[in-house]
């Protein structure tokens, strides 16, 4: 579209007398097709000419009559806008030229110019089964990493695990007192877990096991061999774990900088806040008052030395800044945790770090599931892993149905059952709570990751039928795509770029989702109307041309958000 815009800014800057730029900021996009494919709004020029917007654009509207240029045919005022209609042809064989000639590429941009993004996403607690709970975190993240990317952003993926704190104290405990190797080894994970829930009970009627543990804990923070040892046993059962889990999703991560990585630094980190008066001793305890910036105070240092989350934070923030020179610091995690973040926010301020206003938290609702509870280990835990099992399970039952003859159905179930759950949370507004529901996401019909995946493999279909499973782009088809659902699919397709833009800007990768589901639904919505596979050659090649490009944005769009788009299911 920026082409356009620079044409119509360029004729209408010396009318309006604004700069050409100014005008193609205001230059937007009529809410109907028939009011136009970019309007100017006359508000702005009403008190500057004493005379209503209505009539401003009536004006402007004369003194284009008659004229045209290489993209737009003619200029018409309707109420206060003065709406610029595209010339058809040319603009079908520019948009459809462009996806033919960017393929894969299409859609992307450089907007970002290499400058680094650091996000911060999934972040699973060691020794405990990937939950439920850390779905949104990861999908939404790693959806984020994809679409910044494809911004021209190098994009840093840190996952920062909970591998630290006193919950190793107990885990070490629980399993000098109860543990058994070969369940270990069996199923290293859950057992860990089962030790952990038995801790607590246990401690319960045995206050005793609750000091122990936080020796051993301190062990740990001095660096005695046996505790070592047992930290980075149960810390390395855990990552093989959650790589299972992560090959599965496809998700990869650049470093697994948990928060035993930032140990060395947060005695620089305490020092620091002393050096600038930010950080006041209080009973012994180390805080900084917010309460003038309309926070609650914040602890850094308990009084028995030991250091909290939020200082690990900081000493992360300044790690990743000096590692990475970010532009961003995206941290991806759930909308509980505002209030740290506007805290660590705060203190890295107080510090001098003017890189602190690039600090953001991405916040996300909670995930809930309408039957209840799926399936349970002890500590009542929903496990990722079950939920997608459960999906291909699903995806799998569905295709034998519909599809039996199909060859290599375990692909495809593997795609429609991720997708599912990928789609499932991502087409939602992120810092909205949602309800999954087995029915809807994996509804052919509804507005889905299958619903979207089946058009994709339906075009595919379609175009190995007609032998045309590889096309190249000429010119003179787009004189053949003149009926309105045709002109209303290559409108749709021209916006995949500004969508992509739009989910870069607002970390809401639901932008692109529901956009996704306006290609699909606009291309059943064309195939119905205008057949594809007639006698007429020249339309039918044309045809077969505009669905091969709807099948390209289809496929990255939803690459973008890590769902496969398969050809056949």
């Amino acid at each position: 579209m920026d082409q356009y815009k620079e044409e119509i800014s360029r004729v209408l800057a010396p009318l309006v007398l604004l700069e050409q730029s100014r005008v193609a900021e205001l230059l937007e996009e009529p809410p109907e097709p028939e009011m136009g494919d970019l309007a100017f709004p006359c508000y702005i020029l009403a008190s500057r000419r004493k005379q209503s917007p209505v009539k401003v654009a009536a004006e402007l509207a004369q003194s284009l009559s008659g004229k045209r240029g290489v993209y737009w045919e003619k200029a018409m005022a309707q109420g206060p806008y003065l709406n610029f209609y595209f010339d058809p042809v040319v603009f079908n064989q520019d948009l459809l030229r462009r996806i033919f000639a960017e393929g894969e590429d299409y859609g992307k941009s450089n907007r970002g110019r290499g400058g680094t993004v650091v996000i911060d996403y999934s972040s699973p607690n060691i020794c405990k089964p990937f939950g439920i709970g850390h779905i949104r975190s990861t999908v939404i993240g790693h959806a984020l990493y994809l679409i910044l990317e494809a911004q021209g952003y190098r994009c840093i993926g840190v996952n920062h695990l909970g591998d630290w704190g006193t919950q190793f104290g107990k885990m070490i405990v629980a399993y000098r007192r109860w543990g058994d190797d070969q369940q270990l080894k069996e199923d290293p994970v859950n057992y860990l877990y089962r030790l952990y829930v038995r801790f607590h009970r246990e401690a319960e009627s045995e206050p005793a096991l609750e000091e122990e543990a936080r020796l051993w804990f301190k062990r740990l923070e001095e660096g005695q061999p046996e505790a070592v040892d047992y930290w980075k046993l149960f810390r390395q059962l855990s990552l093989e774990n959650y790589e299972q889990i992560y090959d599965l999703l496809g998700i990869k991560f650049d470093y697994y900088h948990g928060e035993s990585h930032y140990n060395d630094l947060l005695d620089d980190v305490i020092r620091l806040v002393q050096e600038k008066g930010v950080a006041t001793e209080s009973d012994g305890a180390l805080i900084v008052d917010l309460e003038k910036y309309g926070l609650p105070p914040a602890m850094l240092r308990k009084k028995d030395g030991a250091t909290l989350y939020l200082t690990r934070d900081l000493a992360a923030a300044q790690y990743r800044y000096n590692t990475f020179n970010f532009v961003k610091a995206l941290y991806v995690v759930g909308a509980e945790q505002k209030l740290h973040f506007q805290q660590m926010v705060k203190i890295l301020e107080l510090l001098g770090f003017p890189w602190a206003r690039d600090c953001i938290h991405i916040p996300f609702g909670l995930i809930r599931f309408k039957e209840g509870r799926m399936s349970t280990r002890e500590g009542n835990m929903i496990l990722l892993e079950e939920v997608l099992q459960r999906s291909i399970r699903l995806a799998r039952e569905i295709i034998e149905e519909k599809n039996p003859g199909l060859k290599d159905k375990e692909s495809a179930a593997r795609a429609v059952g991720l997708g599912a759950v990928r789609f499932g949370d991502l087409s939602n507004d992120r810092v909205k709570d949602i309800e999954f529901d087995w029915d809807k996401v994996l509804d052919f019909t509804g507005e889905t990751a299958v619903y979207i995946q089946y058009a994709h493999a339906r075009i595919c279909s379609i175009l190995r039928r007609a032998g045309a499973t590889e096309l190249t782009w000429h010119d003179d088809a787009a004189d053949f795509l003149t009926c309105e659902e045709e002109k209303k699919m290559i409108k749709t397709l021209a916006a995949f770029p500004g969508k992509i833009a739009a989910s870069a800007e607002s970390y809401r990768p639901s932008i692109l989702a529901r956009y996704l589901i306006e290609v699909a639904r606009d291309f059943n919505r064309f195939y119905h109307s205008c057949p594809v596979l007639v006698d007429d050659p020249e339309l039918r090649q044309a045809r077969l041309l505009l669905i091969s490009a709807v099948r390209q944005v289809l496929k990255n769009g939803l690459a973008l958000l890590g769902i496969v788009a398969p050809e056949e299911m």
